[in-house]
């Protein structure tokens, strides 16, 4: 690699997957909160596209990189009343996110621990 090109290391990386993984928790919220509202869509952002866009440009605020990109549910069945969100659909959807988060916290807690003993002085000098 040359001096030029850009270098993802693993904290780039799982900051930029809690980040997004944060965003569409919110969006997920927000689906849930509007369950009941006459003709609300609901919507979420595809996970590997919002993710690119941030490692690309990690300066970006996260949630402007996400809110770019929210996509509607093609697939979605839609109510009578012009609704088309499904609680059980949103409720597997944010708790399969939200271990994700917890994955990924937990990995990036256990590896920035691992780094940091190994950076720490040998006390015993051997």
């Amino acid at each position: 690699m040359g001096q030029g090109a850009m270098q993802v290391g693993f904290l780039n990386v799982y900051g930029g997957i809690l980040s997004v993984r944060e965003d569409r928790a919110a969006l997920l919220a927000d689906n849930i909160a509007n369950a009941d509202t006459p003709g609300y869509k609901a919507v979420d952002i595809p996970f590997e596209a919002a993710l690119g866009a941030q490692l690309l440009d990690p300066q970006a605020a996260p949630s402007q990189v996400s809110m770019l990109t929210p996509e509607y549910r093609a697939a979605a069945k839609v109510g009578l009343d012009g609704n088309d969100v499904s609680l059980d659909f949103e409720r597997v959807e944010a708790a399969q996110n939200g271990e994700a988060m917890i994955g990924a916290a937990t990995f990036l807690h256990q590896s920035t621990a691992d780094l940091v003993m190994a950076l720490r002085p040998n006390p015993g000098g051997n």
